[in-house]
């Protein structure tokens, strides 16, 4: 199993404390948001991690190899990660993660250790964390059915028909990556659709018919995306002591 963390975002709305700090790096409680999802990991066996980086990329890769000389890490560099969306630094992993399972993670989420051990745990190889304790209308937002089969996953699923907001982590059968690599591929090279969401693409390969995607249910856990100054205040002072 392989994590892939994507850190490659300007985090503008995170000014001035993201002026010279990846969001990523920016501190919570004595260490950094990516400090916390790497030791999260390590506490569930992951070992092998790819990173793509974009914005002040030098800082996370001298980060890394500070606080974790002995994990192995590949580095991709987004260089138009100004321009470009999520599903563009995903897409740009493809060859790295050619053939392996793995946990995709945005690299803005403070979230309990708890949250990938139930991903792995969980009795389908593709699937999703969901809190389904809570659903804001700009959030990624999932629609499921009676099984807990993901329908739609996108920030314009009606509130009253989500089962719950999607918080960034998810893990992948090699068959699923496969067929999701393929999808960004087509939507990247094809259509230019650079500058949108990777659940787009998670979509196309669920609407497709031949892959389901399943919601885990997180919301026993704390969590949450950091994406303002507002944000990062709750989750020093709110979330932080909620944390195992």
């Amino acid at each position: 199993m392989t994590a892939l963390i994507l850190a490659a975002g300007i985090a503008s709305r995170l000014r001035p404390l993201t002026e010279y700090t990846p969001k990523c790096l920016l501190d919570i409680g004595g260490r950094s948001i990516l400090a916390r999802t790497v030791d999260n990991l390590l506490l569930n066996g992951i070992r092998d991690y790819v990173v793509v980086t974009g914005y002040l990329d030098h800082m996370i890769r001298e980060h890394m190899a500070m606080h974790y000389p002995d994990v192995p890490v590949r580095y991709i560099h987004n260089a138009d990660f100004a321009s470009t969306n999520n599903i563009y630094s995903l897409w740009l992993a493809r060859e790295a993660l050619a053939d392996r399972e793995m946990l995709l993670l945005d690299s803005d989420i403070l979230f309990d250790a708890a949250i990938p051990r139930a991903l792995l745990d969980a009795p389908h190889a593709d699937c999703a964390a969901v809190n389904m304790a809570a659903v804001g209308e700009e959030e990624i937002k999932v629609r499921l059915d009676g099984d807990g089969r993901i329908l739609d996953i996108s920030k314009i699923v009606p509130i009253a028909e989500a089962a719950g907001e999607s918080i960034g982590i998810e893990r992948f059968s090699r068959r699923f990556a496969a067929a999701l690599f393929a999808e960004t591929d087509r939507m990247i090279r094809d259509e230019g659709l650079v500058n949108v969401f990777y659940e787009a693409a998670f979509e196309r390969v669920i609407h497709a018919g031949e892959h389901n995607l399943y919601a885990v249910d997180v919301s026993a856990w704390p969590c949450m995306e950091l994406d303002t100054i507002a944000d990062v205040e709750h989750a020093r002072s709110v979330l932080l002591p909620r944390l195992s």
